[in-house]
């Protein structure tokens, strides 16, 4: 980290007060960090380079656990009311070739159709709902830190500076923070651009019954992925809609302004170039440009400096880096408001590290996977597309690669041994029957709080966690074939502690004071709840 007197010409901090936490962006990242702090009763302050929220064509949608994240928060209904169009069907990309879900009646994977910018708004109008200090137009100029953060900002009213205990860089691929922090981001930028857009045809054009494509003069454009000599058309429809999904890759090394809307006559453009087709177009709802590259930081913290999001990794795959950057936050929040709080037990803060670099490689393992399924031109790799696409017609293996590329899969390493099978992975949302009436795990999870939930009705393991219940919510419930007779599940959903069925109190009760001491600190008898 480099250390260094940040100018005399700089003002003092604002009026605005001093936060506890300092981000740096204002993306989905950003955002989702800023109101997850706020719900642990933590004072976090925005800072956005930019003037005002962009409407540039990004990501175009969610999908993977972060939507279990929004239902545990209460909002995923909120985000599906905010959709531009219908839910699509459970079908989805993956190099070349498709993770079809259709069939099964439980799919592995989800996705939500929510074009960026509309996302950047719900997630601004939570974090405007809960407080949150969000100051757009104030571009970070210089980092320093010690026993604090400094941070040199020009804002709209001149140069000033400010300073927290924390700062988490959300500022995406080009971090700024991340350069400051001398922290390495090594990878690799494959040569190729792609083309993502959504489309209205016009008239001329058809729209057969299996989705594929009729053009005059052409012939039939199937859905799906056609590969040629000169790349890639990815075309996804519905029968009897006028707009279209339409997707290329084209190896190309030129380097495009991201900030620069991509006009419709580029993607026409590309689409002849691929296809040898000049395909007409009525109009867009989305257009956007990207190159992939498969980076990942050496580590996601330097001090009192935390990486989130694209600043932390990028990935060389359509779909995942929203899940996983919204992820990291949710992650960060509870461990960040722990320590400022008082109660995080020794190095809970690097296991933030230790988690999320661990299910950021995972990402980067499918999506540097995909890679090679889509870039190989000869018949080898043809034999290999064919092969993984034979594959996945069997329904283990497809529910593998979903879990996979939901984020799903990934089970936290956690301190100790002999753990339940269900410790470090995401809580399964069970119907839970209670003396108030039915609820699910989600609806425990609305205020970010530690939960502890007896489905056994073990009164032993109650009044083990009474010295936590300051910080913790207890309840006991019951449930059909449950997978444990109590679980203690973290604020970001993953369970902290699991006991087995019947499991002896010799054995369970200590266990849980552990899990409570290793995840939440020292006990206290202050400030006791009530069971519920």
């Amino acid at each position: 980290m480099k250390y260094h007197d940040a100018g005399q010409s700089a003002q003092e901090e604002r009026p605005a007060g001093k936060a506890d936490v300092i981000i740096v962006g204002a993306g989905p990242t950003g955002l989702m960090l800023a109101a997850e702090l706020r719900l642990a009763g933590v004072r976090p302050v925005v800072l956005e380079r930019q003037p005002r929220p962009r409407d540039t064509p990004k990501a175009g949608g969610l999908g993977g656990q972060i939507l279990d994240l929004l239902r545990h928060r209460g909002l995923l209904e909120r985000f599906e009311a905010a959709c531009t169009g219908p839910m699509p069907a459970p079908r989805f990309p993956f190099g070349g070739v498709h993770l079809d879900f259709t069939h099964l009646p439980d799919p592995p994977m989800h996705a939500l159709p929510l074009p960026q910018h509309l996302l950047e708004r719900l997630l601004g109008e939570r974090a405007g709902e809960l407080g949150v200090d969000l100051r757009r137009g104030h571009e970070v100029i210089e980092v320093s830190q010690d026993d604090a953060v400094t941070v040199d900002v020009r804002g709209p009213d001149g140069p000033y500076r400010t300073s927290s205990r924390y700062l988490v860089a959300c500022d995406g691929a080009r971090s700024r923070i991340r350069d400051q922090a001398g922290i390495p981001f090594p990878g690799t930028t494959y040569p190729e651009v792609n083309r993502l857009a959504q489309v209205t045809l016009p008239d001329t054009v058809t729209v057969l019954g299996n989705g594929d494509l009729d053009v005059p003069g052409f012939g039939t454009i199937r859905a799906g992925f056609t590969r040629t000599d000169h790349g890639l058309l990815g075309v996804g429809s519905s029968p009897g809609s006028r707009s279209v999904s339409l997707y290329t890759i084209e190896d190309e090394t030129t380097e495009y302004d991201d900030d620069v809307p991509m006009p419709l006559t580029e993607l026409q453009d590309s689409i002849h170039r691929v296809l040898g087709l000049h395909l007409p177009l009525a109009g867009s709802t989305r257009l956007s440009r990207f190159t992939f590259k498969a980076r990942q930081a050496e580590r996601y913290r330097e001090g009192r400096i935390f990486l989130a999001g694209d600043a932390a990794h990028l990935f060389p795959a359509t779909g995942v880096a929203l899940n996983a950057g919204m992820l990291d936050a949710v992650n960060l929040a509870w461990k960040l408001a722990a320590d400022l709080h008082g109660t995080a037990p020794a190095g809970l803060l690097d296991t933030y590290h230790t988690e999320r670099h661990l299910a950021g490689a995972r990402t980067m393992l499918h999506t540097r996977a995909q890679v090679a399924l889509r870039r190989g031109h000869d018949a080898a790799a043809e034999a290999l597309r064919e092969v993984f696409t034979e594959l996945l017609s069997d329904e283990q293996p497809l529910r593998r690669m979903g879990a996979l590329v939901a984020g799903t899969d990934i089970r936290y390493p956690m301190p100790g041994t002999g753990h339940h099978r269900l410790a470090g992975t995401f809580a399964p949302d069970l119907t839970l029957h209670t003396d108030e009436g039915v609820i699910s795990v989600a609806e425990l999870m609305r205020t970010a709080r530690p939960v502890l939930l007896d489905l056994a009705d073990r009164p032993e393991l109650r009044q083990a966690a009474r010295e936590w219940r300051h910080l913790l919510d207890v309840h006991t419930a019951k449930t059909a074939d449950r997978p444990a007779d109590a679980l203690l599940i973290r604020p970001d959903g993953h369970l902290a502690w699991a006991a087995g069925l019947d499991e002896p109190a010799d054995t369970a009760t200590p266990s849980l004071r552990a899990a409570l001491s290793a995840w939440f600190g020292t006990p206290s008898n202050t400030g006791e709840r009530h069971d519920k």
